[in-house]
């Protein structure tokens, strides 16, 4: 199923002479892997802090294209800059979901439709990241399977963020906007299991 990661490697490659710059510049994976969350959950505690507050609405899409920015950044600096560790990759996957928690989580405040679903999503969101994990665990690698995966929530928040910002619409729809985020997560997350069993068994 194609999903937004399939993208990711064209953004790298616009993204090589800035990996480069940083690298040269002795600047370290995981310090990009921590700023990329530092960022995140500032952003996010605006978001709690001032839920009425359109601008930081409209702003999280840049936020969000930031923070795939780095994240893809500091997978190169290890990769091809010889800076792949254990702790990096504990700090990946850990920081991916507080991330998403710090960002999504204040769509909870919108409305009392959108409470439950946006609770739930945060909640589906980490367990197919564990899923994507535990693929390595029995055998099948790392999972990004969709349709629901990390690219692709980014977009649908950037997209739910921005017309809200814009004040396109009422915000009675949220709740259904994420219910249906949360029907894909559930997909994702089988489809993950799957595609991790399937992976070993063929092995």
């Amino acid at each position: 199923m194609a999903t937004v990661y399939d993208l990711k490697p064209r953004f790298q490659a616009l993204l090589l002479p800035v990996c480069n710059h940083l690298a040269a510049g002795g600047v370290t994976a995981n310090q990009v892997t921590l700023f990329a969350c530092a960022w995140s959950v500032g952003h996010g505690l605006l978001l709690y802090s001032f839920p009425e507050a359109a601008i930081w609405l409209i702003l999280l899409p840049v936020t969000l294209v930031f923070r795939m920015a780095l994240n893809a950044i500091d997978g190169m600096l290890a990769r091809d800059h010889g800076m792949q560790t254990q702790l990096g990759l504990l700090l990946n996957e850990i920081t991916d979901v507080a991330s998403d928690a710090a960002l999504y989580l204040p769509f909870a405040l919108i409305s009392s439709t959108a409470a439950a679903p946006a609770v739930l999503a945060v909640v589906l969101a980490g367990l197919s990241e564990m899923t994507g994990v535990i693929g390595q665990i029995v055998g099948g690698g790392r999972r990004y399977e969709g349709p629901m995966g990390k690219s692709d929530r980014a977009l649908a928040y950037g997209c739910l963020a921005l017309l809200l910002g814009l004040g396109i619409g009422a915000s009675g729809w949220v709740g259904a906007y994420l219910w249906g985020i949360v029907v894909l997560l559930v997909v994702t997350i089988f489809n993950r299991g799957r595609a991790a069993l399937t992976a070993n068994a063929d092995a």
